[in-house]
């Protein structure tokens, strides 16, 4: 048998990144397997990656040493940036430069750049549309990581760009699960200025990755946008509904409104909202839910991810 290619992931203990680690270890016939790049070789979730058989590295996406020592040697190489962890986007992009410098540096053969629209080139700063944030940005965890893509362009080796979705688990994770109304009734409340909003289970985006790497050059260049099902607001909290039981209503919320709520992040989600609004069917043709499922047959419909996950959704 040839000898199997390597694939570093960036953020393996993370959403996506180990979304994609377990995809390779949970392919028997894989032609990739996996090297884990984490802060915290010692972690619970960097044990338990290593447990299913990764190999698993030390690296710091702050540390471009690191990060050359961990591409060195590997086929192809999975960059993903946490805005979230620090909120600040100009910390995200000097990462992502460190990350397509490095590729380059190990002669890696394909990249994988899990990226965002830079909603600036459809909303300049002076467009009041959207509130300006942080003198710079309309919606900074979505920018910092769409302005690198010509760093990755320019100064990486050979690029496929991944655009995700909506994370359904933020309905776990992120507070935005339905609470409960003056009634007691369930409500579902988002900013959704009635538009559709594509979501997917945090685990698909590592397998649609996967997928790509399969693919191979044939998806150089390209901007692959992933999505498990692209769903209203009364859509979603119809299916929360006959999950739990209960029935849920749907609330728009206004975007003045979310970006007033006060919790970190607010007026930039608030402004994500609002931007997918926006730009209405051109944000929902980048994120094809068949395309997501070519990719990755074991797909998740929200259906699906509900069956699995209603039960862990706190209800406030």
């Amino acid at each position: 048998m040839p000898e199997k290619k390597i694939i570093t992931v960036v953020g393996a203990t993370g959403a996506q990144g180990g979304g994609l680690v377990r995809a390779m270890l949970a392919d028997p016939g894989s032609p990739f397997v996996p090297r884990a790049l984490t802060r915290k070789p010692d972690s619970e979730k960097a044990r338990a990656l290593a447990k299913l058989g990764a190999e698993v590295v030390a690296g710091d996406s702050d540390d471009p040493a690191s990060l050359e020592r961990a591409f060195a040697g590997a086929h192809g190489v999975f960059c993903v940036t946490n805005f979230w962890e620090h909120l600040s986007p100009e910390r995200e992009g000097v990462q992502a430069t460190a990350m397509a410098r490095a590729t380059r540096k190990a002669g890696v053969q394909h990249v994988i750049w899990s990226t965002l629209e830079d909603t600036r080139r459809w909303i300049p700063l002076d467009d009041g549309r959207l509130q300006t944030l942080q003198g710079r940005y309309k919606v900074p965890h979505f920018d910092a990581k769409g302005a690198a893509d010509h760093v990755f362009a320019e100064e990486a080796a050979p690029t496929t760009y991944l655009l995700a979705s909506f994370y359904w688990e933020n309905f776990i994770h992120f507070g935005m699960g339905p609470r409960k109304g003056p009634d007691g009734d369930l409500v579902l409340a988002l900013p959704l200025g009635g538009a559709k909003l594509p979501g997917i289970a945090a685990e698909d985006i590592g397998k649609c990755a996967y997928g790509v790497f399969r693919e191979g050059a044939d998806t150089i260049g390209q901007r692959i946008g992933v999505a498990g099902e692209v769903l209203s607001g009364p859509e979603m909290a119809a299916k929360m509904g006959h999950a739990l039981r209960r029935k849920v209503g749907y609330s728009d919320v206004p975007f003045d409104v979310y970006r007033g709520l006060g919790f970190p992040g607010a007026e930039d989600l608030g402004n994500m909202f609002q931007f997918q609004a926006i730009l209405g069917d051109e944000f929902l043709r980048n994120r094809d839910p068949a395309r997501s499922r070519a990719l990755n047959p074991q797909l998740l419909t929200f259906d699906a991810w509900l069956a699995a996950n209603a039960s862990r959704m706190p209800i406030a």
